[in-house]
This record gives C-alpha cells, structure tokens and sequence, in this order.
C-alpha cells in the first residue's frame, strides 16, 4: 500500500473527528442567540410557566370563590410584575426566555454567557426575599444545590473535550507519514472520547434527575419542565464520531503501512540486480542435460577450470548476477 492508499486510510477517522468537534461547537451555540431559531432549539432543560398558578391552599388561605379571583387575579399580577416569561430553555453558557406567539416559541431574552453556568429559578424569576421560594420543597433545593455543583464539573469536562478534540485533528496529520502517528492519535482520540464520555454521561443524569425533581416540586403550580432532545441527539453524536474515530484511529496504527509493494530492487523487467542461471560446465541448460558424444566433442568451459569442478573451494556456482 502506496502513500495513495495511506491516506485513504487515515481519511475516515479524521473525518469522524472533524465531525465529532463540530458537534461539540454546535453544543456550544446554543442560546447564544435569541434571533436565530436553530440554536435556540438547542437547550438541556425547559420550564413552561405559561400556566403558572398558585393555590390558596398553598398559601393556607381558606378555599372559596373569593379567595380563588384575588390569587388568580395576584398571580398574573406577580407574574407580570416579575416579568415571568412562558418558558426558560437552559443550556451550556446561559439561558434564554420568551413568549408562546400564535403557538411558536419567540425567544426574547438570552442572559450573557457565563462559565461553569448554572440555572437558578429564584434568582432568575427574581423570587429573593418575596417568601414565595419557600414554596419549594426541601428536595428541589437539595436538588438544585447539587445541579450547581455538576453543572460546574460538566463545563469543565466539555472544554477539555473540545481541546483534547482539536489537538487529536493536529496530531492526526502525523499520522498520514507513519503507524507511529496513528499510535500517538489514538492515545490522544482515547483523552478525547473519555471526557466526551464524561460530559454526555454527566448532562444526561443531571439533567433528567433534575427534570424529576422540578416537575414533582412545581407541578402544583403547573409549571412543567422537560429535557431538550436537539441538544442530546447532538451531544451523543459527538460521542459516537469520537468512539468510531478511535478505532478507525487504532487500526490505521497496525494497518496502512504506506510503504509500495513493488520491488525495489531494479527496473520493471524485474531482472537488475538478481540472479539468473547459467548454463552449466557439464551440459546442462535450464536445469536439463544436453549430453553430447562423439569425435572431438569438448565441454564448455565458462570460465571454470574442469579440474577444480568437485572443489569445495571453488565450486561451481549455478547462477550468476545479471549486472555482472
């Protein structure tokens, strides 16, 4: 296999981790801006607060039509007066709110991006010091503390993917030269789908826990969230492009030499270089015997002394080099 066939060989993976790497820049658009439709169909989680209401029983407000206007008519109040949106997409740097407008989802706010970004619905529905976030239960204020914490760890874990991917794609070029390139990326390709791993694996447990959590917390204030499946679909690509390259990666480290299979040792006739037989001193030719008889008959001698055929030190030799 020729350097033609070498790279035709390290094409596929390099491709998967070119794949693999825009993926994760995909993830990394979401929300990142409110006017443009496909990244904002890319987020983690979405809270829906379109039908948010309060119960008087939650507030231990006696049960009747009265009480029942005065709450529905405070919660639109207080909901308009927070500028509660009807639903929250969060994802990786922020998050992004808007109004439902004939039935379509209209964006009208992204928060700036942020490290290490995490959702706090007190703070974003702007609940502090009102009481109204002792509402939530014990185990959603377990949860999000917990949500703080891993959604730190999973930006960390994405930014070394995106790195290790990128330096896999420099590293790959080495591999078009020689099995040893192939080694050091796939090295480099396993950094790579390990934290890829890590990421994918730590947004879906978080996210989905922290779904279960929020939905069983808020249902009574109709208020219902739900995972992202554009972000996920997208986030478990790239997790299999970085698997399906490593491997590709591995078998070009054992396969794909790039060195031709044509001899090197002379011309297209093959002969250069090699041996071919001779006739020999006693007769034969192309290993069959022409003995001749009769009168004056003498044996070629080609070069060979007949008296030295039979010693050891100088024997007969078959064959001899072409370029001779």
């Amino acid at each position: 296999m020729g350097k033609a066939g070498r790279f035709a060989c390290i094409f596929t993976p390099m491709a998967l981790t070119i794949a693999s790497l825009i993926c994760l820049i995909i993830v990394g658009l979401g929300g990142t801006n409110k006017n443009n439709s496909t990244y904002n169909s890319l987020y983690f989680f979405r809270a829906n607060t379109t039908d948010i209401n309060i119960s008087p029983t939650d507030l231990n407000i006696p049960h009747n039509p009265l009480t029942d206007a005065i709450i529905n008519q405070t919660t639109d109040a207080a909901k308009d007066a927070l500028d509660i949106k009807d639903f929250y997409h969060v994802s990786l740097w922020n998050y992004c709110a808007g109004d439902f407008d004939n039935g379509q989802d209209k964006v009208t706010y992204c928060s700036p991006r942020k490290n290490q970004f995490w959702f706090n619905p007190v703070e974003v529905w702007g609940l502090n010091n009102t009481g109204v976030e002792k509402l939530f239960s014990d185990e959603l204020r377990s949860g999000l503390n917990a949500y703080q914490k891993a959604a730190k760890w999973m930006f960390i874990v994405y930014v070394v993917a995106v790195v290790a991917t990128i330096v896999e794609i420099f590293v790959g070029i080495f591999a078009l030269f020689s099995r040893f390139g192939s080694l050091a990326t796939t090295i480099v390709s396993t950094v790579s789908s390990l934290f890829l791993i890590g990421f994918a694996l730590t947004a879906t447990i978080l996210y989905t826990t922290l779904m279960g959590s929020f939905n069983e917390a808020v249902k009574q204030y109709n208020i219902h969230g739900s995972l992202g499946h554009n972000m996920f679909v997208v986030t478990w690509l790239a997790v299999a492009f970085s698997f399906a390259a490593g491997l590709f990666w591995l078998i070009s480290s054992c396969c794909c030499s790039g060195r031709s299979n044509k001899i090197k040792y002379g011309d297209e006739s093959g002969r250069k270089g090699k041996y071919e037989r001779v006739d020999s001193p006693y007769g034969h030719r192309d290993g069959a015997a022409h003995f001749q008889t009769g009168p004056g008959y003498q044996a070629p001698q080609h070069g060979v002394p007949l008296n030295n055929v039979g010693n050891k030190a100088t024997a007969y030799e078959p064959y001899r080099t072409a370029n001779v």
